[in-house]
């Protein structure tokens, strides 16, 4: 005769949807990820617009053919609101002496998206029209292919349009163990 092994208890785990938040952080947390800037021109903010930025970690090439790119946004976020009824958006795929943009486009409470980008060198993109930042390491132009709402976030996959690749200087940055951080 089988023994069946015994049933988990319900005490061991955290809650009833898995992990607890602080478990799931600090195990996220171990995995290194390149820093992006995403951008986005809203037509509609103002006589002339307004740029919007957001720093990102969850971003990724998905497919090569066609070329496409997710990048993953808070639900309700002014981003996720503008790329929502923007198609048109950029990522600069940020270098390591550029904490300093990623920081503030990061922070919570920050400064308006304009005054950032009156102090942050860029140009603005040929196809999408949002801001391309200068000193990255490159740069791709999209257009919005699909959206996926997943729990607290939109997974937004954009199709790859014209890329930048200005000549490469230092490293990426990226970010680990909850600190921007380089390479090597």
């Amino acid at each position: 005769m089988l023994k069946q092994s015994p049933t988990p208890r319900t005490e061991s785990i955290p809650h009833a949807e898995g992990v607890s938040d602080d478990e799931f952080r600090a195990a996220m947390a171990r995995l290194a990820a390149g820093v992006v800037l995403v951008t986005a021109h809203d037509a509609e903010d103002g006589p002339r617009g307004e740029d919007v930025g957001m720093t990102a970690t969850a971003f990724m090439s998905v497919s090569l053919d066609p070329p496409l790119v997710m990048v993953s946004v808070r639900n309700d976020s002014r981003m996720d609101e503008l790329l929502e009824r923007q198609p048109l958006w950029s990522v600069s795929v940020l270098a390591e002496n550029q904490r300093q943009t990623a920081g503030r486009f990061a922070m919570k409470g920050r400064l308006s998206d304009r005054l950032l980008f009156q102090e942050l060198p860029h140009e603005r993109g040929e196809v999408s029209g949002a801001p391309l930042v200068t000193g990255a390491l490159a740069a791709v132009e999209c257009r919005t292919e699909q959206r996926v709402v997943a729990g607290d976030h939109t997974l937004v996959i954009g199709r790859v349009l014209a890329t930048r690749l200005p000549p490469e200087e230092g490293g990426p940055l990226t970010y680990y163990r909850g600190r921007y951080r380089r390479l090597g």
